[in-house]
């Protein structure tokens, strides 16, 4: 087993996830404050899930014998239309699951390790799902209907 493609790949999604986790916190907030109470709860609880994986990879990556960085990342963008957010956040699913898939692939002798991402991807599997029916069902009834949907 190679620690260090571990803890590599530990700390990158430690720094990303976490990023992502705040941005599902913020951006539920401000739906909520539109008046979107169901998109406030869907992303205030994804953020949280998101939250818990960090926690459960920084542990591990610790386990390991790696040392915890604080990583910049870029800023990220939030938005006030929740439709442009559901279709920006189904492009960084698309991007990060594929990404996942080769960071699993170089992991799969740490079976700790490769087993947590799994267990990440199929989460983050499930909520690309999510997203992609959203913009369906958003293209079948239109952007109107869809909002009020998700205001109740």
């Amino acid at each position: 087993m190679d620690k260090n493609k571990s803890i590599e790949a530990l700390q990158f999604f430690v720094t990303n996830l976490n990023a992502q986790s705040f941005q599902h916190k913020l951006q539920g907030k401000i739906f909520g404050s539109l008046g979107f109470k169901k998109l406030e709860k869907k992303y205030l609880e994804h953020a949280d899930e998101e939250a818990g994986f960090v926690n459960r990879f920084i542990d591990r990556l610790l386990d390991l014998g790696g040392e915890l960085k604080q990583e910049a990342v870029e800023a990220q963008t939030l938005y006030q239309d929740p439709i442009e957010f559901l279709k920006a956040d189904f492009q960084v699913s698309v991007e990060g699951i594929e990404l996942l898939r080769k960071c699993i692939d170089g992991i799969k002798d740490d079976l700790i390790t490769f087993d947590m991402m799994k267990e990440y991807l199929k989460d983050e599997e499930e909520d690309m799902f999510w997203s992609e029916e959203q913009l369906g069902l958003i293209n079948c009834i239109g952007g109107k209907p869809w909002l009020v949907k998700m205001a109740v």
